[in-house]
């Protein structure tokens, strides 16, 4: 093995808490400010529903709210979730207590570090500055930079011309069946599952098997 690649969401932090609780509290913020919701539950499951429709890198998550509920677009409630998403997603934004000294730890044993990450360039290099994180790479490939996503080979293969390593000297770390899994097996590459609490009943679709399954990222140094 030359190189360990990751994933970066529900793998080096805790995307879907952060996710989850900076929506709650942006809802909760907007209603303090005038949102004519009683219920931050209710509030919380309106949102969810138009960020499924519209998707998560969408910017007007909270206009849509209104328009929703039949209310005029009043700058001061829409504010008022920005502030608030973004104070607790700064909160939030840790990585988790082993990944900074395993990192450190494999680049110390001469791996070389990677990342490939499905989302918008920006949005993902900024939690790489935010988790402190982003020196530890020696490359990180983003869908939105090279116009492939997960699990496409093509955004894999790309980061290994980077690395200049061959699929079978690479290991891969993600947390998700269908896009990381998949994607790394399809290559060539040493797919290794972290299996979070929320994907612990995530089925094996079409037969998707990882070639390891950690518990967290310093399970990595037990066999490498």
């Amino acid at each position: 093995m030359k190189a360990v690649i990751f994933d970066i969401d529900d793998t080096l932090f805790d995307s879907a808490t952060l996710a989850k609780m900076a929506r709650i509290n942006a809802v909760k913020a907007m209603v303090e400010s005038g949102l004519p919701l009683k219920s931050i539950a209710r509030g919380y499951k309106l949102l969810m529903r138009i960020v499924e429709k519209y998707g998560s890198n969408y910017n007007q998550h909270f206009d849509k709210v209104l328009e929703e509920l039949g209310c005029e677009w009043n700058p001061k409630i829409i504010a008022a979730g920005v502030v608030a998403y973004h104070d607790t997603k700064q909160a939030y934004l840790k990585p988790e207590p082993e990944v900074i000294p395993t990192l450190i730890t494999l680049r110390d044993r001469g791996y070389k570090l990677g990342i490939v990450s499905n989302g918008k360039a920006v949005k993902q290099w900024e939690k790489l500055i935010r988790l402190g994180l982003h020196h530890f790479f020696h490359a990180v490939v983003i869908s939105e930079e090279v116009g492939s996503e997960k699990p496409d080979v093509e955004i894999f293969r790309i980061t290994l011309k980077k690395l200049e390593v061959k699929p079978q000297e690479a290991i891969y770390v993600g947390d998700h069946l269908e896009t990381d899994i998949l994607g790394a097996n399809k290559v060539g590459m040493i797919s290794v599952r972290i299996v979070r609490e929320k994907r612990k009943k995530q089925s094996y679709k079409d037969k998707i098997t990882p070639r390891f399954s950690i518990k967290r990222i310093s399970d990595l140094l037990k066999f490498l």
